[in-house]
C-alpha cells in the first residue's frame, strides 16, 4: 500500500514536471478559422492524412504542431506590365483566396507557411503579365477590359487550384497608362461615340422618312378606292337621302328638286 502510494506520488510529480517544462509543446488550441498539421520528427515525418480542426489537442512534445490560417485573405498587387506592342501599363490587382483545407499538408510540404510570397504573388504577377502581353493598351484600358480580367481569373484560378489554393475572386482595381497615350485613347473613344450617335440619328431619320412614305402611300391608295366607288348614281342617291332627312326638319327651307349640279337637289333658305 505504501509502495503504491509512493508510485502515485512520483507519477503525479512526473506529470507536473512534464506539464511545467513541456506544456507549451504538448497542449494546443486551434481557433475558428484555423487548421493544423503535425510533423513527427521520430516517426513518419509530415502527416498528410490528418488535418486538425478547431479545438483542443494534445501532441507529443517532440512533434511539431503547425497552425494555418484558413480564413479568406486578400492581397493587393500593383505592377507594371507590357502590352503586345511593348507599351508599359500599370495594373493594380486585388485577389481573395484561402488554402484548401484538406490539402494543407501538401501546401506546407511544397511551399511552407510563407506560401503567399512563395506561390500566390508570383503566380498572380506571372499570369497578369502573360495575359496583358496578348492585348494592346487600348484593349486593356477600355474595349476588352472585362475580357482581360476574365482571362486572368480563369488562368490564375487554375494555376492556384493545382497548388492547393482556392481563389475566391480577382479584380482589376485600376489601370494606368502614360498620360499622352491615355488622352489619345479617350479622344478616339469620344470620336467613336460621336460617330455612333450621328449614325443613330441618321438611321432614325431614315426610319421616320420611310414611315411617312408608307403612310402617304396608304392614304393615296385609300383615296383611290374611295374615288373609284363614288359613282354619279351613288352620289345622286345619297343626295336624295339627305334631302329627305332635311325636308323632315322643322326649320323653314326651299328645296328645288333636280336643280343642283348633276341633277342634285338644291336647298335654299336654310336657317
Amino acid at each position: 500500500m505504501k509502495k503504491g502510494l509512493q508510485q502515485l506520488i512520483i507519477a503525479i510529480i512526473g506529470v507536473f514536471i512534464l506539464i511545467v517544462f513541456f506544456g507549451s509543446s504538448m497542449f494546443y488550441k486551434v481557433n475558428p478559422g484555423e487548421r493544423a498539421i503535425i510533423f513527427r520528427q521520430f516517426g513518419g515525418g509530415l502527416d498528410t492524412a490528418e488535418v486538425y480542426i478547431p479545438g483542443f489537442h494534445i501532441v507529443a512534445p517532440w512533434n511539431d504542431f503547425i497552425t494555418y490560417n484558413v480564413k479568406e485573405q486578400k492581397s493587393e498587387e500593383p505592377m507594371d506590365v507590357l502590352d503586345k506592342n511593348g507599351l508599359s501599363v500599370n495594373i493594380d490587382i486585388s485577389v481573395r483566396f484561402n488554402p484548401i483545407y484538406r490539402q494543407i499538408p501538401f501546401l506546407h510540404r511544397q511551399f511552407g507557411q510563407d506560401y503567399i510570397n512563395q506561390l500566390i504573388i508570383p503566380e498572380i504577377r506571372s499570369t497578369v503579365r502573360q495575359v496583358a502581353g496578348r492585348y494592346t493598351a487600348e484593349e486593356i484600358y477600355s474595349t476588352k477590359r472585362s475580357e482581360v480580367e476574365q482571362s486572368i481569373i480563369d488562368e490564375a484560378g487554375k494555376k492556384l487550384a493545382n497548388n492547393f489554393i482556392d481563389m475566391r475572386a480577382l479584380l482589376i482595381r485600376s489601370i494606368q497608362l502614360p498620360k499622352d497615350i491615355k488622352m489619345a485613347i479617350e479622344n478616339k473613344l469620344k470620336q467613336e461615340q460621336e460617330a455612333l450617335a450621328y449614325q443613330f440619328k441618321l438611321e432614325k431619320e431614315k426610319s421616320e422618312a420611310e414611315r411617312k412614305r408608307i403612310e402617304a402611300e396608304g392614304e393615296s391608295r385609300a383615296n383611290k378606292i374611295i374615288n373609284a366607288s363614288l359613282t354619279k348614281s351613288l352620289l345622286r342617291m345619297r343626295g336624295i337621302e339627305a334631302t329627305v332627312k332635311l325636308s323632315e326638319s322643322p326649320n323653314s327651307k326651299v328645296i328645288v328638286i333636280g336643280s343642283g349640279e348633276d341633277g342634285m337637289p338644291l336647298i335654299l333658305g336654310n336657317q
